[in-house]
């Protein structure tokens, strides 16, 4: 190991935990299976938000601790689960509960899902993640080997994947019926700017860092919200819902919702890592993410597949109408196509809910003589993908988006705001999990940890 990495590491150490057996340097500790007829007793970390919807649909498990750096939001979820133990500092709960949490939520701003998730992966926690899994490409592969490493059951929150559309798409896909892919198209009208009048809840329109000097609200604790990330004054343009767009905090549009579009389109065609990705932008910076994207990725041929062009389009940036598509019908403000050389794979939402095949003329062709394949990969029951993730804690299959999956869908996503923040077109190397053209662009690839 390279002096730098292990500095890297230990400093990362340091910042999840300082106590004896724990973090970096102490004995591996695996995750352990939970009897089935036992609750699994979770520790939430972000208890608003999307950890709101994470309390409601594990309500009849066990939560037995609730951390988030806010009070208001801790009074909040008490009212649900007025037993659990609270924390504002997820180090400390992690310490004072060990013996008494199986698995953590995590549900965060971007920036603090590696810290968060990687001390209790290192405890032998399983863990579920909201999207995007990390906040850089190293991050993401990094919770990915210590996942493998420590045995734990692991799974993103990109609820599609649990769906019944992802699927049909790869059958589809594997079955020959569109013939080979070469071109691929992920798109997304977010983020929905402002109306006039009326600001956008969770994207402001800057591309500056804010000035209000707003004071810090007597419910918050600034410098844990801050967590790793360099200090700065607080500003209500952060909390609760208007991080996502600084670089510091948040992955921007693509971050926000690639991890869903794109999930069909990489689950499908098995992609692997980019060999090169290039960018345009409108209303972006070094402080803030744009407000509209470009972002193209090349991927080498694979297992006999050709190579594939990933385009993805956000903010409502103009998509080229897909081949195959009838001229009479609109791409629609959401979706994915799979343009093969016989029709095209679409979806027309976020989640890859209901795909079809197009021309409307072959899927119908399809259906009637039959052609259609069978259903080959299992499915999860309603599409719960929570509690996918429960059952794979009791002994169940490892849950679809577990970090194998979602942990190289990630670093997908995170390299196009690479990207974007270099502003140039970078060559990556993915063994070496390194920007190769432009030794600059790594600072964005991996970055350093405030100790707080």
């Amino acid at each position: 190991m390279h002096r730098r990495d292990f500095t890297t590491l230990m400093s990362i150490g340091a910042v999840f935990t300082t106590a004896k057996g724990h973090g970096m340097g102490s004995p591996k500790r695996l995750g352990q299976p939970i009897p089935k007829d036992r609750k699994l007793r979770i520790a939430m970390v972000g208890v608003e938000g999307r950890g709101k919807n994470s309390r409601m649909a594990l309500q009849n498990e066990e939560i037995v601790a609730l951390c988030d750096v806010d009070s208001t939001a801790i009074a909040h979820a008490l009212q649900q689960f007025p037993k659990a133990r609270q924390f504002k500092d997820f180090r400390k709960m992690l310490r004072a509960m060990d013996a008494q949490i199986d698995a953590v939520v995590v549900s965060t701003p971007d920036h603090m899902h590696f810290p968060v998730a990687m001390m209790a992966i290192q405890m032998g926690k399983h863990v579920f993640v909201e999207k995007p899994l990390a906040h850089d490409p190293w991050e993401a592969r990094q919770l990915r080997l210590a996942a493998k490493k420590h045995n734990v059951i692991s799974q993103m929150g990109n609820q599609g994947h649990a769906g019944e559309g992802g699927r049909l798409v790869k059958e589809w896909y594997e079955a020959g019926l569109i013939g080979e892919v070469k071109d691929a198209y992920i798109w997304t009208n977010k983020p929905v700017p402002s109306i006039p009048g009326k600001p956008s809840p969770w994207w402001p329109e800057m591309t500056t860092r804010p000035t209000d000097n707003t004071p810090v609200p007597e419910t918050l604790d600034w410098n844990l919200w801050l967590g790793v990330a360099p200090t700065r004054p607080y500003s209500m343009y952060y909390h609760a819902k208007r991080w996502r767009r600084f670089w510091e905090f948040g992955t921007g549009g693509l971050g926000d919702m690639a991890c869903h579009v794109m999930d069909a389109a990489f689950y499908s065609l098995g992609l692997g890592s980019p060999t090169t990705i290039e960018s345009e932008q409108i209303d972006g910076s070094a402080e803030c993410a744009p407000a509209k994207e470009k972002v193209v990725f090349e991927f080498e041929a694979k297992d006999g597949k050709p190579p594939v062009t990933l385009s993805w389009f956000g903010g409502a940036w103009e998509v080229p109408h897909a081949r195959h598509l009838e001229s009479t019908r609109q791409m629609g403000p959401k979706g994915g196509a799979l343009i093969g050389e016989k029709g095209t794979i679409m979806w027309f939402d976020d989640y890859c809910a209901s795909p079809r095949i197009v021309p409307e003329s072959l899927m119908q062709d399809l259906a009637r003589n039959k052609k259609l394949p069978e259903k080959t990969i299992p499915r999860i029951p309603k599409g719960d993908h929570w509690q996918e993730w429960v059952d794979g804690c009791k002994g169940g299959a490892m849950p679809g988006s577990n970090f194998d999956h979602s942990g190289p869908l990630s670093e997908i996503v995170t390299l196009g705001n690479v990207a974007l923040r270099t502003g140039q077109k970078i060559e990556w190397d993915a063994k070496k999990c390194k920007v190769s053209n432009i030794p600059e662009a790594n600072k964005f690839v991996r970055k350093p940890y405030r100790i707080f």
